[in-house]
């Protein structure tokens, strides 16, 4: 088991518009595109990538860090 089944998510808000990706990466497939604004709950932060959820059907994938706030 990993660690960040037991963590807390941290809520943060975009501060821009982003694309939800199924991984740490551009190339990733995309899960769905997250507004400016909406909520994202924040599980890890590693690399430039932040992991974790967003949306009312709870999406899990990453975001570039930089379109969070804090």
């Amino acid at each position: 088991m990993i660690a960040s089944h037991y963590a807390e998510p941290l809520e943060r808000r975009l501060q821009r518009s982003a694309t939800l990706r199924s991984g740490p990466s551009e190339s990733a497939d995309v899960v769905c595109e997250l507004e400016a604004g909406e909520s994202f709950q924040l599980l890890d932060d590693t690399l430039g990538w932040a992991w974790g959820y967003a949306g009312d059907d709870r999406r899990v994938g990453y975001v570039r860090s930089t379109a969070l706030g804090a």
